[in-house]
């Protein structure tokens, strides 16, 4: 970089849209309520909550409205955790998914067919899943461990073994066969 070009700053690829006031403010709850969850605080809290639930017992004779006090707050807890739970893991799918992108987006010769490969449809992804199958095939067959780096580098180097291999068994047959392929 000369002296006098100015540094490339970071350009944004879109714009983030603003947010509801409701939206953030459920956004930022649900992300305290996740990590305080997740504390040992939260842990001594819900086995304090038995604790006393269990001290009462003798008091209200393990009556069936003792019993439904546990079995509705533990639902109600339940019922909420689920959904809190879904929204960290996807927040945190989505986040890993963007690291990983950016890999295979970074590496040369990765096979770009990798970024955002989790929007494929299932039939897309059973193809995918094929093509490595192949991939991993052929990388059994060669003798060094980090022969190849991609699925169409894979091919073009199992291509060009088969010519060979043909060529120096004077096999015409294959020959002719390895010149149609390759």
């Amino acid at each position: 970089m000369s002296a006098d070009a100015a540094p490339r700053k970071h350009k944004k690829s879109h714009k983030r849209k603003p947010e509801s006031k409701i939206g953030a403010a459920m956004e930022r709850a649900s992300r305290l309520v996740t990590e305080w969850s997740g504390s040992s605080w939260a842990f001594g809290l819900a086995a304090a909550v038995i604790l006393v639930w269990l001290l009462t017992g003798p008091i209200f004779k393990y009556s069936d409205t003792w019993q439904l006090v546990i079995n509705t707050g533990t639902t109600i807890v339940t019922f909420l955790m689920v959904f809190l739970i879904q929204r960290s893991q996807n927040k945190e799918s989505l986040a890993v998914q963007l690291k990983l992108n950016e890999i295979v987006a970074a590496l040369t010769g990765a096979s770009n067919r990798l970024i955002d490969v989790e929007n494929l449809d299932e039939a897309e992804l059973k193809q995918l899943h094929l093509f490595y199958r192949t991939l991993a095939k052929m990388a059994k067959s060669d003798m060094h461990l980090g022969q190849s780096h991609s699925i169409d580098e894979a091919e073009a180097k199992h291509h060009r073994k088969t010519k060979l291999q043909a060529v120096e068994l004077g096999d015409d047959e294959t020959t002719d066969e390895a010149r149609k392929v390759g």
